[in-house]
């Protein structure tokens, strides 16, 4: 079975949605899962994500090798995202599968709920937070010794140690897809369930 993630911007999110969606489908009993991240185009931001003809020229180039499309976008707060994720789902149902998903209220969000998070960081707070990269994430990486802390508040991140350290939380959280689905119902759950219906149809 051969999935294509698309990711609103690949260069960090690929090593959170690549390692967790892999998990999930072979939690799903889907034969064999190859899960590759959308790399080109690089659409760079939600609003290139969710244009109906950047997504088609993505399915008509990769559709006689993918069996399942899923977008996987940040809500960022925006409560109709959903809505209009419906819509694009809608207007590709007939030509593919293809399923469309909001974080909430980033993907960063789906690997806290699988890593062990300071005693003193309520869910609830976490989970309801829009800036939870720069709130939570970041602030995890430094706590666990991933990054220098004088220097990350000097600086903030560059770019090898955000791959570095989106790859070793990604990795790390996708050995807790059950943590993940229990503590993201809305949104990571809800899509695992409606795979899990494509993977029961294959």
């Amino acid at each position: 079975m051969n999935i294509l993630v698309i990711p609103e911007d690949f260069r960090k999110d690929q090593y959170i949605l690549k390692p967790l969606i892999s998990r999930l489908f072979r939690r799903l009993g889907a034969p064999n899962p190859q899960v590759v991240v959308c790399q080109d185009p690089l659409l760079g931001g939600i609003d290139e994500a969710v244009k109906t003809d950047k997504l088609a020229a993505i399915v008509n180039d990769q559709q006689g090798m993918t069996d399942i499309f899923i977008l996987c976008v940040d809500r960022d707060g925006a409560l109709g995202r959903r809505q209009r994720l419906d819509r694009i789902e809608a207007e590709f149902q007939s030509r593919c599968v293809f399923f469309a998903e909001n974080a909430w209220e980033e993907v960063e969000t789906w690997a806290l709920a699988g890593l062990t998070l300071p005693r003193e960081w309520r869910w609830t707070d976490v989970r309801a937070e829009v800036q939870v990269k720069e709130q939570y994430f970041e602030p995890l990486a430094v706590r666990r010794g991933l990054v220098n802390a004088t220097e990350y508040s000097r600086r903030g991140l560059n770019s090898e140690e955000s791959r570095r350290i989106w790859q070793v939380l990604g990795e790390e959280a996708a050995r807790r897809v059950p943590a993940i689905r229990q503590k993201c119902p809305e949104d990571f759950d809800a899509l695992a369930q409606r795979l899990a219906s494509a993977v029961q149809a294959t």
